[in-house]
């Protein structure tokens, strides 16, 4: 993972000295993502700037990367897994000029079209492909928006894109997120969306069902994907189900590893996994009793609630969201992130998609039938890149440590995607794996994790990490907050007012590193609960008086929801 800066449609008269030294001072402000090398390309026509975190051949694959000739130039954020088989196929020889994994997207620009070419790809990535000979730009993102992309125009009219907002919001009065899943040709001038997928509408999978079987074989090979790495790695491992089976697949994968290479003693590929919540944590207890089960090395840290608060403004600068929910899960990560650094570790696995894909939120519990089930768990896809994606990806690359997502790499998407969500929907009553929430899922594990984390109840990251954080930060807020400041808060915010004391905190800080409307409005806004997109506030009608998103909230499902009337 890396970050990338690029200027296009520069014009004969534009002073190019001037503007790469602009270009590397933007591109400055994103080097958390990429501290290991820089690169620049300048022309007559563009700049491209790119920050390098090398996960895959760090001796070479600096970037940006120039075709044989010279002819095309390419800077990509991300990983793309299946290279060595996109290789494999090409019809025409291309002259690689190194080992990194993203070369092969400008071979692939040569022999086919983009909406062609990008739903080959199986990887995470954003990148700007500058064309010298045709004068062309291609700019896309991966299908479900893993890795952060921003764009917008500069006073001089010229199309700027970046990794993060910070990098534009100086220069740039329009600056958006690039839509995941879409491509942009500067030739035709369009946005294109490339990824459609028949399971968007829930008439395209009733019926269908997927054994346990195929189920489990679809992950693990998932998991396998994603451990492409040249440097030492570990996972994530909070305890919950979706961390547990993440570090569990890539146990046995790095047991078989060591036997094969017959290096046991080296730090890597041994497998570490990293926790980390208030004393006393639910996450923590529960880490260390699945990290015991898979023999993990495991590295189990506390912070105080004053050193979550502290880093608070820190976080919504780097993550650039004023999302309640996000803040509250990105503090705990930003903070694990640096421990994980300082051991040297470049790259984690971690558990982010399969809420969304199985409807593992505790709101699910409330879904009247399969297709209202089916078609929140199509907007949570579609909204991933400004909540989950966005925390997990930005929070751990605030130290230089990329964090990938089995749960949403592609092939599993579609095989969980295809399936009818009356097998994913919590059957009251039910003594089988409909009983609770991604049952589905967690029968296809059996037997790989002890039953007590198998089959542990949801928790939200930001209530894992230990229910004092949140309430701390509620009273915090209350402190810094007066009724009659929140009671304004239309008139000073008009892009989705904070409708509470804590989301008004946010709403301010944010405002003092990304001013302006169009940075407020990178931000989704709208009433949810326990995580939920605002259309499912239908499902319940105690709901429409909750104001909180923890997953506390949802009376009746979660152990520790106070009564309906205490709120």
């Amino acid at each position: 993972m890396c970050s990338i800066f690029a200027i296009f449609g520069l014009q004969p008269g534009d002073d190019l000295h001037a503007l790469r030294r602009e270009a590397l001072d933007r591109s400055r402000r994103q080097r958390h993502r990429g501290p290991d090398w820089s690169g620049v390309h300048v022309d007559a026509g563009a700049i491209l700037v790119h920050e390098r975190l090398a996960i895959v051949d760090p001796a070479g694959g600096a970037q940006p990367l120039l075709s044989e000739d010279g002819a095309l130039v390419l800077a990509v954020n991300g990983e793309i897994y299946n290279h060595a088989v996109l290789k494999d196929a090409l019809r025409q020889p291309y002259a690689f000029q190194t080992a990194s994994d993203c070369e092969v997207i400008n071979a692939l620009y040569r022999e086919d079209d983009p909406a062609t070419f990008l739903n080959r790809l199986n990887g995470i990535f954003a990148f700007t492909l500058w064309d010298r000979a045709r004068g062309r730009v291609l700019i896309a993102r991966d299908p479900i928006g893993v890795v952060p992309l921003y764009w917008g125009h500069d006073a001089q009219g010229r199309l700027r894109v970046a990794s993060e907002m910070k990098a534009l919001v100086d220069d740039c009065a329009d600056v958006a997120p690039f839509p995941p899943g879409h491509w942009y040709d500067s030739a035709t001038g369009e946005l294109t969306r490339y990824y459609a997928r028949p399971w968007r509408n829930y008439d395209a999978v009733e019926g269908v069902a997927v054994p346990l079987a195929e189920l489990r074989q679809a992950f693990e090979a998932a998991v396998r994907r994603q451990l492409m790495s040249d440097v030492p790695y570990g996972v994530l491992l909070s305890g919950g189900l979706d961390s547990s089976l993440v570090a569990a697949v890539a146990a046995r994968h790095a047991r078989r590893r060591v036997e094969d290479d017959g290096r046991s003693e080296a730090w890597w590929p041994r497998l570490h996994s990293f926790a980390i919540g208030l004393k006393g944590s639910p996450d923590l207890a529960a880490a260390e009793v699945a990290a015991r089960a898979l023999g993990t090395v495991h590295h189990g840290f506390e912070y105080t609630f004053e050193e979550g608060l502290d880093a608070v403004p820190e976080v919504i600068r780097h993550v650039e969201t004023y999302d309640v929910t996000t803040i509250r899960a990105s503090t705990p990560m930003f903070l694990l992130a640096r421990r994980i650094k300082a051991m040297g570790v470049k790259m984690v696995l971690s558990g982010e998609g399969s809420d969304e894909l199985f409807g593992g939120y505790l709101y699910f519990h409330k879904a009247p039938d399969a297709r209202a089930f089916h078609e929140e768990l199509v907007r949570k896809l579609e909204a991933l890149h400004q909540f989950d994606c966005l925390r997990a990806n930005k929070a751990m690359m605030a130290w230089g440590v990329e964090a990938r997502v089995p749960f949403l790499d592609v092939e599993f998407i579609e095989m969980a995607m295809r399936m009818d969500a009356a097998h994913k929907m919590v059957r009251k009553g039910d003594a089988g794996p409909q009983r609770m929430e991604k049952g589905i899922l967690r029968a296809a594990f059996t037997g790989y994790l002890p039953d007590e984390i198998l089959w542990r109840q949801k928790e939200q990251f930001s209530d894992g990490v230990g229910y004092g954080w949140i309430d701390g930060l509620k009273a915090h807020a209350e402190a810094q907050v007066s009724d009659r400041v929140l009671a304004a808060a239309a008139a000073r915010f008009p892009v989705n007012p904070p409708q509470s004391k804590e989301a008004y905190w946010y709403r301010h800080l944010f405002e003092q590193c990304f001013p302006g409307q169009a940075a407020a409005q990178t931000v989704p806004g709208g009433k949810s609960i326990a995580c939920s997109s605002p259309a499912a506030i239908a499902w319940d009608a105690a709901f429409a008086a909750m104001a909180d998103p923890s997953g506390r909230a949802v009376a009746g499902v979660h152990h520790a929801a106070p009564p309906v009337a205490a709120r």
